[in-house]
This record gives structure tokens, sequence and C-alpha cells, in this order.
């Protein structure tokens, strides 16, 4: 598979042979479980002592002439704790379970789930496939709905000379290259339209372009996600199909890759 090869004002430059890896086909069930495990990494749930940590135990005694009873005041025998007592009086509040206030959530996310499990050839396949995603128009299309024609030439490759121009004339070479994509290329964050401000989901971002680098490069701009080639991860290029521009040296790094 051959590529263009872009320079640094984004003007066509010639073509670059690339790795065989991005001609592998395109394992989505792999690349899935891939996404899938790697993202089982960070667990979540409540504090396993959350709504746990009031005084109150057991149920109130409904026994006749028993000490701390409510035989005949008409009250349910949910645990309660008490706020102040006169003698035999009690007041009481109910606790611990999940329909009083501040008990414990009623059926929270537990930690003890069985892992996925993957193996080594499973990890390679999957990741291939997503390298191979991101030099296939079809995946492309999929992922961004909003993009109805486009001239794009997958995969995209720029010459490794990025350390040398200033942001600005960076994004005038992605206007270039991408022309009427380049509305998906930087990052947008915008304040979220409904109720979902309301509920820790202010605010609502895209992707953006996926800029991968070699080794040795350094290049910093805000706007794109910018990731040396050896440190990237099926987060950054799942769903399949994500805008991807390989540096020139990204490429023959990706040689020694199978």
């Amino acid at each position: 598979m051959k590529a263009t090869l872009y320079d640094i004002s984004g003007k066509k430059k010639g073509e670059i042979e690339m790795p065989e890896i991005f001609n592998n086909s395109i394992r989505e069930d792999l690349a899935m479980k891939l996404y899938e495990t790697f993202k089982e990494r960070q667990e979540y749930s409540n504090s396993p002592r959350a709504g746990k940590r009031h005084s109150a135990s057991g149920t109130i005694s409904h026994k006749r002439h028993d000490w701390k009873g409510h035989y005949g005041h008409g009250m349910s025998r949910i645990p309660r704790k008490i706020m102040w007592r006169r003698g035999t009086q009690f007041f009481w509040v109910g606790a611990e379970i999940s329909g009083t206030r501040g008990g414990r959530q009623a059926h929270p996310p537990r930690l003890n789930r069985r892992p996925r499990k993957i193996n080594m050839k499973e990890i390679s396949i999957g990741m291939n496939s997503a390298y191979a995603a991101t030099a296939n128009k079809e995946f492309l299309d999929k992922r961004y709905s909003s993009l109805t024609k486009t001239d794009i030439k997958l995969p995209v490759v720029i010459e490794s000379k990025l350390e040398k121009i200033k942001t600005k004339d960076f994004i005038q070479a992605l206007k270039n290259i991408f022309s009427n994509a380049f509305g998906i290329v930087l990052q947008k964050k915008e304040v979220r339209a409904g109720k979902g401000k309301l509920r820790n989901r202010r605010y609502k971002s895209n992707a953006g372009l996926l800029l991968v680098t070699g080794k040795n490069e350094k290049v910093r701009m805000s706007g794109i996600d910018i990731v040396k080639v050896n440190d990237v991860v099926i987060e950054d290029l799942y769903p399949l199909g994500r805008l991807t521009l390989y540096t020139e040296n990204a490429v023959k790094e990706f040689g020694g890759k199978k």
C-alpha cells in the first residue's frame, strides 16, 4: 500500500510505501475485545462502607414491655438511629438501608466481576486491526457520520519536520491536507444541551485528530492528540476508523511491527 506524503505546508510531496501492518484484515471483534479488556483495568464502584457508617443496627423491637421497643407505635421495622431520647421516649431516623436518607446504594456496581482474559496473539491482531482501520475509508465514514463527501486518501503521512514550524502554520497545513474534513480535526468542547448539565455531564467534546510521531520527535500542539508510535494504545484508535496523521519517522518505525 502506498500513501501520499505531504510536506509541512500541506502540499503533496510524493508517495511513501506503507508497512504491511496497514494491509492486515480488520477483525472488529478482537479490536472490541481488546478495548473492553483495556477499559477493565480501572474498576468502578462505591466505597464498601458507603451508607453504612451509622450506629443503627438491626430492627426495632415490637415486643411488649421491651426496652427501646416500639410496640403499638405503628413504626416499620427498618434500622433506625437515635437522634435524641427523653427517658423512654426516643426520636428515631431510618438509616443504613437503601430507602433511607444517607443510606447505602440499592444496587451499586461491584468489584468482584471476573476479568476478561485476552491472549497475546489476540492483542496483536486487535491492535493491527485498529491501525489498518485508520487506512480504510469505509471505517472512517462509519465513525464520522458528519462527513458526507470527502476526498481524503488514507492513510495520511506528513514529513518529519513538525518541530520547526509554528502552530498556526501547522493548522494551515492541516486545512490544506484535510480540506472539507477539517471540521473534525481540532477538538471542540461545548456545553451539553438538556438535563445532562445537572448530572455531571456538563460538557461534551470530540476526539479530534490523532498525530502519531516517531519516538524521538517532540511535537507540541493543543487541539489534537499527539502520541509516540510506541505509546499508542487501543483506546486512542477505538472506535475503529479514527482520523489519524502519521509522521514519516513513525511510518519507518512501524516497519518493525507485525
